[in-house]
């Protein structure tokens, strides 16, 4: 089991919602996850459109894809989050707070033009070590 520690350098802005770094000591085994996206049991789109089902969907994914690898959810180093619409951005923290609760979480937030079919808006790709 890895020991996970969030720091941030005393010059640099800690926003206190996500951690700026995790030292990450002890582990030996790294799950390294694809982008997660929200389909359905045919490879289709479940919720076309809709930013807080669609992240539920991911990171419910990340959270399965962790588990079958062995770990849990407090093993989840690290998030890359893709959105196509930044105005949905409360939809998507409202879901990682609702999976993650108070798990703060070395992540990166980027606003893209497109994901791999145009209904899909959000994508969250995922490091856990274990």
């Amino acid at each position: 089991m890895a020991d996970f520690e969030q720091y941030c350098a005393p010059s640099v802005y800690d926003p206190g919602t996500y951690a700026q770094a995790v030292k990450i000591t002890g582990g030996s085994t790294m799950l390294v996850l694809s982008g997660q996206v929200d389909y359905d049991g045919k490879g289709g789109v479940a919720s076309p459109g809709d930013m807080k089902a669609q992240a539920l969907a991911c990171f419910r994914h990340v959270k399965a894809q962790v588990e079958a690898g062995g770990g849990t959810i407090a093993d989840i180093a690290r998030l890359n989050v893709y959105v196509t619409d930044m105005s949905k951005v409360a939809d998507y923290r409202a879901a990682r707070l609702e999976v993650f609760g108070d798990i703060k979480l070395a992540s990166t937030l980027v606003g893209v033009t497109a994901l791999a079919q145009p209904d899909f808006v959000i994508e969250v790709e995922a490091i856990a070590i274990l």
